[in-house]
């Protein structure tokens, strides 16, 4: 069985900025006690390896930033990689906290852009993931932003504003998008559009999609993280015989192996290099024992 790792996979460079943000105020903090408001990016292990570290990470599905934010009354609360609405910095400093911003700069040069366009007198499209941190971010914008999730939702717009402006979430998948575009141009045929996904995610997504010879692809990341699942997606509509997600390791059923030629590995952008190693090393481990 052949083993292959996709190039590029794992943390991009918005990740890594994040958790040496987080590690480097608990750091510099240590008396403090340093909160990070929702997932800092979304895998289970990296939440972990900051709780190892006397960080708190305070994350409930059925919980608003905001309410989350109710439970800390002292120290240091530190926004997650995929950005944070001005209000909940505002509850912040009136609540007398210290807050660490670890926005992607990614997502901050999007939801820069569309301000430029609402400035300008705009409804914005918004294409991304419901309930999603970084959708929930650019939609407390404005009210003239609209969330769509898919082709359905936005055949269902009614904007009579003759200036629209569509972009996206940074994570999500340059196909999908890529139906949603033109879509759009019927329906609205004076749209402006500015693609933002993101090169970390486009770059795996196109590494996936120019695969060749591939029997079974691994994803190894966090369920909860979406330019993960996007990689699923992606490995699916290329055709690929069996496409899974995995965690880690352990989450390997060697049965799927069985007549399995060529094998590759690829991850989320938040998916520590650890992990990936572990998976390719499992794998070596068993093609070896056959």
């Amino acid at each position: 069985m052949e083993i292959k790792k996709v190039v590029p996979s794992g943390y991009c460079k918005g990740v890594v900025n994040a958790i040496k943000l987080a590690k480097d105020t608990k750091a510099n903090n240590p008396e403090e006690n340093v909160y990070v408001l929702g997932m800092l990016v979304h895998n289970s292990f990296v939440s972990e390896e900051l709780s190892s570290l006397g960080i708190i990470t305070l994350d409930d599905s059925k919980k608003s930033k905001s309410e989350l934010l109710d439970e800390i009354n002292d120290g240091i609360v530190i926004f997650t990689a995929h950005g944070i609405s001005e209000s909940i910095k505002q509850k912040a400093i009136d609540k007398g906290l210290r807050y660490v911003d670890a926005s992607c700069v990614d997502v901050l040069k999007t939801q820069n852009v569309i301000k430029e366009y609402l400035n300008d007198g705009y409804d914005v499209i918004y294409f991304g993931k419901k309930n999603h941190p970084e959708a929930e971010a650019v939609i407390s914008i404005s009210d003239k932003i609209h969330l769509v999730t898919n082709e359905d939702d936005l055949r269902k717009l009614d904007i009579t504003n003759h200036k629209v402006f569509l972009t996206n979430q940074t994570t999500m998948s340059y196909l999908e998008l890529k139906d949603l575009i033109e879509l759009s141009k019927k329906l609205y045929p004076d749209i402006i559009i500015e693609k933002e996904i993101c090169n970390a995610t486009s770059s795996r997504q196109e590494a996936i999609a120019n695969l060749t010879d591939c029997d079974l692809l691994y994803v190894v990341g966090d369920i909860k993280s979406n330019n993960t699942n996007k990689l699923v997606d992606i490995g699916i509509k290329k055709g690929i015989k069996k496409v899974l997600l995995i965690q880690n390791f352990k989450d390997i059923n060697t049965d799927d192996l069985k007549d399995v030629h060529k094998v590759y590995v690829t991850a989320g952008a938040s998916t520590p290099p650890k992990l990936i190693d572990e998976v390719i090393s499992f794998l070596k481990e068993h093609s070896s024992t056959d």
